[in-house]
Parts: structure tokens; sequence; C-alpha cells
């Protein structure tokens, strides 16, 4: 039995020891997911380095991040099936709802917990041509031409991809004048279409390294990307009119509250509105939503005729459920050759 003497001091260590247990565990190693889609790849590497910077000045702990990266609605798809994502980063809130819709892994509101409907960054759809453009392609009508053929990835899987079909959707039905004469103008688009890859960065590869197709519906980053490493292969025109790419981002409440990863998921998120994540994602060709990086970077990323997927379809829901679902208007109008 301890004597006052000797319990004091054994008392006294023991608050000693309790009071380092929070500066262990700040220095335990935290490690997050980050599920995206095809062409963030290079943008995520460098914000998660300076995302680790961050995190160690606020809280003292290092923090790994992980990176998976494939067509957006596959990625959806996987986190569903199990894939234990801290946060999703996919190309469209569509892909991001089906969390939400298959399992309850985040909130229906997810998209009002992050500025402009959490959307740190938006994006476009541009047309990547072979180098002097050879087929003389400038517009959206020039891609059902008999002699063009078009590389574009599945938007059975892809986020992108459905922002290049909505694209030429309503560019053909604002130019022929309805939803009819659009479907028509769509279907000789894709009837045009060689390979269907699963995401944008398979297309990419199949278009500048496999020199397959005249132009490739392509990301505005992803564009840059390939002129800068195919500047001598490829070129790039922005179509008359385009759509207004917003990719939307989550935590994944599900998962971060089994892993206990939540407070860091969360600021991974808010650190991509800061200005030193929003100079990065300039630099990497996507567009800031702040007025300090978007003057920095206003030559590189021009003003455009861009519409909204509100504007337009009414949602990315709607549009999912017409165009996208199985049975809907891009089943009826391609048929695998």
């Amino acid at each position: 039995m301890l004597s006052r003497r000797t319990f004091l001091p054994v008392l006294a260590a023991v608050a000693s020891l309790a009071s380092l247990a929070p500066l262990a565990q700040a220095q335990t190693p935290l490690t997050l997911l980050n599920v995206s889609y095809d062409p963030t790849r290079e943008l995520y590497v460098e914000y998660n380095a300076a995302f680790a910077r961050h995190w160690k000045a606020k809280t003292g702990q290092d923090v790994v991040i992980k990176q998976s990266h494939g067509g957006s609605g596959k990625q959806a798809r996987s986190i569903i099936d199990g894939l234990e994502a801290d946060v999703a980063t996919l190309a469209l809130a569509g892909d991001t709802d089906a969390l939400h819709i298959h399992g309850g892994y985040i909130p229906k509101d997810w998209q009002k917990r992050l500025p402009h409907n959490s959307t740190p960054y938006t994006s476009t759809i541009v047309l990547v041509v072979r180098a002097g453009n050879p087929k003389n392609i400038k517009d959206w009508d020039d891609l059902v031409r008999p002699d063009v053929k078009v590389i574009t990835p599945n938007p059975k899987t892809s986020g992108g991809a459905r922002w290049n079909y909505l694209a030429a959707w309503e560019f053909a039905k604002r130019k022929y004048g309805s939803d009819a004469k659009a479907q028509e103008f769509v279907k000789k688009l894709y009837a045009n279409v060689p390979v269907l890859d699963t995401g944008a960065r398979g297309s990419s590869v199949t278009f500048a390294q496999r020199n397959q197709g005249d132009v490739f519906l392509s990301w505005e980053n992803e564009a840059y990307l390939l002129e800068k490493e195919f500047g001598n292969k490829v070129d790039f025109v922005y179509p008359s009119l385009s759509i207004l790419a917003e990719p939307a981002v989550t935590v994944v409440d599900k998962n971060v509250d089994k892993k206990g990863t939540r407070a860091a998921a969360e600021e991974y998120l808010k650190f991509l509105y800061s200005e030193e994540a929003q100079d990065l994602i300039g630099k990497h060709f996507y567009r800031p939503r702040s007025e300090k990086a978007q003057a920095k970077y206003a030559k590189q990323l021009p003003k455009l005729n861009l519409f909204t997927i509100d504007e337009a379809f009414g949602g990315w829901d709607k549009a999912a459920k017409v165009h996208f679902a199985d049975g809907g208007v891009f089943d009826q109008i391609y048929s695998r050759r």
C-alpha cells in the first residue's frame, strides 16, 4: 500500500506522462486517401506536399496523402464498393451524389459545406488537334465530318467524357434548334469515335502516344499538359461554345468517422481555397476561384463563352437520368462496333 509520501511523486509522474500523451499522439503520422479523377494527378502531387507542410506547422503532426485516380464514375463506384477514401475530389457533382445515394457515405447537402458549392476551381473542355491542325478543326461541327476521327472517353465511366458529351449536345442544340437535332449530331460524333477509354488520361495516351484520332476532346488542363510534353505533335483550339466544368470535393463522412481522420480531411479540403493552393491550381492550368490567382493566370486561361449544367440541362441529376443512365440517350445513340 502506498503511503502519502510515495503516492504523491507517483501521481506527479503519471500526470507528467498524461501531459505528454497529446504530443506523442500528434507525432504519430496520419494517412489520408484522396480518390480523384484522371487528370488531377500532377496537381495533387504538388498540393499534397503543400498541405503536409501546412498541417505539420498547424498541428505538429506528419501527414501522408495517398492518391487514387481513374475515370470519375468508376472512382465513385470504387468508394461505394469499399475503397476507404477520406476525401473524394471527383470530376462532377453527379458522381459525388452517388456516394449519398448508394450507402449514405455523405449527407445529401454535402455541396453546402464549402464555398462555391464545394468547387474550389473550374475548368472546361477544349479540342486538341495534331500539330498544325491538318484537318482544320475549329469547332464542334467539324467533329461530325466523315474524315475526322474523335478521341473521347466513355461517359458511362468518365466524368470528363460527360462534360464532353454535354458540351457537344448544347452546341448542336443552339446551332440547329432542337434536342432532336442535337441527338442526331451527337450520334454522328460518336460514330467517329474509334475507341472509348474508361478515363480522360487513357484517352490522352490513346491520342498523344498511340497516335490515334484527329482530335481529342480534352480537359483544358490536360490540353496544356499535352502541349508541354508533346509540343511538336499537338495543338489545341477553343471551340465557340463550351461548358463550365465544376469539379466538386467532399469529405467521405462514413469513412473519416470510422478512421478518426475527420479534422485532417476537412482541413485538406479547406486548404484548397487558400491563396497558396489557388496559385497551384492556376499553375496546373485549372481555373482558380481566387481573384488574385485569376489575375495572375489570366493570359493562359482566357475568358470564354461558357454555359452551365444547370442552365442547359437542369442540373446533374436530370442530365444523368436522361443521358447516362442505363437505357438513356447515350445508350440509344452509341452501339459498340
